[in-house]
């Protein structure tokens, strides 16, 4: 990876990671101001409160991959130490998957006269643990890859034992 590639999305990392603590900042103060309608609409309180946690586990996620593009640029991603940042990963997306379902069951009694939004979002939930099985099956190559490093080096040496 080159260095202006890591710088990019470095820069693309920071300003997402900003935006969603600022976002995150504003859904706490709106949290604790209470300003919630009057007008029998949804509730405001849990929505903010599923917000905060769903803008968290994209924090979460962007960390992640923040170490990992290090690991990369450094060379050392094919160890055993970038499995505890894949996992984090994966965690981020079940977890962004079980909020996005908490958001849909807080606005299903709301869509009573059209349950296929219901249906959808639901849907969408669905796909989102599809995303988190697709790294899923990302780092399971990444564990052949460091075996077969491992391997490499093995050989590596043994070969050098016997020149």
């Amino acid at each position: 990876m080159g260095k202006l590639t890591v710088r990019a999305l470095r820069a693309v990392l920071v300003v997402v990671l900003t935006g969603t603590v600022l976002v995150q900042a504003l859904m706490v103060w709106a949290l604790v101001s209470g300003s919630d309608p009057e007008d029998g609409s949804l509730p405001l309180t849990p929505l903010r409160v599923i917000t905060i946690l769903g803008i968290g586990t994209a924090q979460v996620a962007l960390v992640c991959v923040w170490r990992l593009v290090t690991m990369v640029r450094r060379g050392t991603v094919f160890s055993h130490a970038a499995f505890r940042y894949v996992d984090g990963i994966i965690g981020a997306i079940v977890a962004a998957a079980l909020v996005w379902f908490a958001v849909t069951a807080v606005n299903a009694p709301g869509q009573r006269d059209d349950p296929g939004v219901t249906l959808i979002m639901g849907g969408i939930g669905v796909a989102i643990l599809g995303v988190a099985l697709i790294v899923l099956v990302l780092r399971m190559l990444l564990a052949q890859a460091v075996a077969r490093d491992v391997e490499a080096a093995q050989m590596q040496a043994e070969l050098d034992e016997v020149i």
